[in-house]
């Protein structure tokens, strides 16, 4: 896992190589690329490779999912706004809320270290998420990629904010307090009661018994992404399109 670990470690390099003027924030690659390899094959190839060695297609991960989320995750790691790259969350929300669709992936050693429950926002459908919002009080989930940032404790109990990475996306997050906190209306016993999850204000909120453990092991830096396969997302996503 430690050579996994490694080869993780240099693609945030080779993409930046591909595409130094694309941030101010760092400076230019001295090494010219050569000609006859192409660095955005090479990290796609590598999220293959990560994908099957993990095997994370048994956790329900699907490789579409995992390669658009370890390209977030390179992008940000490379533009240094990452403070805590051991673990990185995905939440699929193309899956129906009765299933298990937020993830926490250890990124030293492949492991999941959380698979669990998660709602999306009242407006944003019943047992599908299909509508989505950066706009206050639409009470819709955001897609896209967040930071993980500090923790507080309020109405919702401990909780966990988030900031968004997309302008025009997300980047109204902290405004409208979407946050990563548990609910009663996220667990198995809402389930079993009602065939599909409570919805938030547009949180993904997560189940109270795991939510403390959850937000302490991403908290503080770490990359969140929420997926959905909507044209109307990676359309208009610079950090995918980047």
């Amino acid at each position: 896992m430690r050579l996994i670990r490694n080869a993780m470690m240099l693609l945030p390099a080779l993409l930046l190589m591909a595409n130094t003027s694309s941030s101010t924030l760092i400076g230019k690659a001295t090494t010219a690329k050569p000609e006859h390899i192409s660095l955005a094959t090479v990290a796609v190839k590598a999220a293959a490779d990560y994908y099957t060695s993990w095997n994370l297609s048994a956790a329900g991960i699907s490789l579409k999912v995992f390669s658009e989320a370890i390209k977030g995750y390179n992008y940000l790691q490379g533009k240094k706004l990452l403070h805590n790259i051991n673990v990185l969350t995905i939440v699929d929300y193309s899956k129906p809320s009765s299933q298990k669709r937020l993830y926490v992936l250890d990124m030293n050693e492949g492991k999941i270290l959380f698979n669990t429950l998660v709602a999306h926002g009242r407006n944003s459908g019943l047992e599908y998420a299909n509508n989505f919002s950066n706009s206050e009080s639409s009470h819709k989930t955001s897609l896209g990629f967040f930071i993980t940032m500090n923790t507080y404790t309020g109405g919702n109990g401990y909780s966990l904010k988030l900031q968004g990475c997309e302008k025009g996306i997300n980047d109204k997050a902290l405004e409208r307090a979407i946050v990563v906190h548990g609910a009663e209306y996220a667990d198995e016993n809402f389930l079993h009661s009602n065939g599909f999850l409570g919805r938030s204000y547009g949180c993904p909120a997560v189940p109270e018994k795991v939510s403390k453990k959850i937000i302490d092991t991403i908290k503080n830096g770490s990359c969140m992404f929420l997926y959905h396969p909507t044209k109307k997302y990676t359309a208009v996503s610079k950090i995918l399109n980047s």
